[in-house]
Formats: C-alpha cells, sequence, structure tokens
C-alpha cells in the first residue's frame, strides 16, 4: 500500500455478526464512537440518536462499538444490546459486535483512530472520531463531549 491507511481499509461485525467492510461508508461522514449500556454517559446514545436523525440524511452515519474495557459497563451480549438501546433509546443507527478498543487485542480500527489522533489511548466510554468522506480522520472528542455540544457539531457541520 502506498498511501497511509484509511478508516475505509477496516472491516468490522455487526451487531447482527455480519461483516462490514468500512468502505462501505466512503462519501460520508463518520462518527465513530465507544459506547456501553452501564455508563453514567450511557445517556448520550439519546443525542447521538438525534444527530443520526437531523444529520444522517445530509450523510452523516454513526457507528457504535460496544466495549467492555471501562469498569466493565457493557457486560452484555450483542443481542441485550441490540435489545437495550432499541428499547431505552430508540437506536436506529448502525451498532457493531463488541470489540476491544484499548490494551491487549486492541480492534485494528481502534487502533488505527488512536494511532491518527495522536497516540493517546482511549479514556472511558463514549469516546468520539470524526471521520471525513474519504476516511481519513477530522477530529477527536473526549468522551464528556456531549453529542449535542457546538464544538462537536461546528465539526460535523464543516464535514458535510
Amino acid at each position: 500500500m502506498d498511501r497511509a491507511p484509511t478508516v475505509h481499509d477496516f472491516s468490522a461485525k455487526t451487531i447482527d455478526g455480519k461483516d462490514r467492510r468500512l468502505a462501505e461508508y466512503a462519501g460520508k461522514v463518520l462518527l465513530v464512537v465507544n459506547v456501553a449500556s452501564e455508563c453514567g454517559l450511557t445517556p448520550q446514545y439519546a443525542g447521538l440518536q438525534k444527530l443520526h436523525e437531523e444529520l444522517g440524511p445530509r450523510g452523516l452515519a454513526i457507528l457504535g462499538f460496544p466495549a467492555n474495557e471501562f469498569g466493565a459497563q457493557e457486560p452484555g451480549t450483542e443481542t441485550e444490546i441490540r435489545a437495550f438501546c432499541t428499547k431505552n433509546y430508540g437506536v436506529t443507527f448502525d451498532m457493531f459486535a463488541k470489540v476491544v478498543v484499548k490494551g491487549q487485542g486492541i480492534h485494528p480500527l481502534f487502533k488505527h483512530l488512536v494511532e491518527a489522533s495522536g497516540g493517546k489511548e482511549i479514556a472511558w466510554n463514549f469516546g468520539k472520531f470524526l471521520v471525513g468522506k474519504g476516511g481519513e480522520l477530522l477530529a477527536r472528542f473526549e468522551p464528556k463531549v456531549e453529542p449535542s455540544s457546538p464544538e462537536l457539531r461546528a465539526a460535523i457541520e464543516k464535514a458535510l
């Protein structure tokens, strides 16, 4: 490969267990988020869903990746996670199978995103990576940055 890798070079399993090449999202702006069901930040699901509903038609795709590295706050199976997200937050954005987002066994996508954003490990659930239409990392937002925050909204709008 003569170019630096982009997000589009990776694949992941959907929450339904199907392999998905992230190249399928080429031309869309992505917000890649490591999520958890039993975290103080879990209500951010509502804000992510709102972003999906508002900006999805303009080309934003939200990709939720459940992870259990932080306080074991995502202990459920994929079926339990999907049921929780649907019942409590009406989630319709794309969800993926549980992954490791830091340390031993880190998913290659998250290894790439962390390295591309300076190498600092993800601090907690709901870390956000904004990816451009060509698969390049545009920005990284810490977990406490709400989906409705002006800085995140502005970055998404600019990327669209």
